[in-house]
């Protein structure tokens, strides 16, 4: 899962609030069951993301890392294709949540996560 070596860089005072509110750890379970974290490590004034994802056993894949980039759009934040055809989506909830969707090999997973 994710290591020290994962810095969270706080957002800058010109950072929208509404892309801020997704800056840190956010950890839960894809379909009840299989576990992920995601590390939003840096967020640009225009919604522009730098993430670390770690997941636990999901289906045929072994725990591992990857880092990733990807965009916020209103409350929707899209990843940038992962190198294992992975896509995912999360968005951010009234109670402060993420909403997740994780398709990978024509199967998709949801879940929610809370910010660690």
């Amino acid at each position: 899962m994710l290591d020290s070596s994962v810095i969270i860089t706080p957002p800058d005072s010109n950072v929208p609030r509404k892309y801020a509110a997704f800056s840190g750890v956010w950890t839960g379970l894809w379909d009840g069951m299989y576990e992920g974290k995601l590390a939003v490590r840096t967020i640009s004034p225009k919604g522009k993301i730098s993430v670390t994802y770690a997941w636990g056993t999901l289906a045929d894949n072994k725990p591992g890392t990857a880092d990733g980039q990807g965009r916020i759009a209103g409350s929707t934040l899209k990843l940038d294709r992962f190198a294992n055809g992975a896509d995912a989506t999360f968005t951010l909830q009234g109670d402060g949540t993420l909403t997740g969707t994780y398709a990978l090999s024509g199967v998709t997973y949801t879940g929610v996560f809370s910010r660690r």
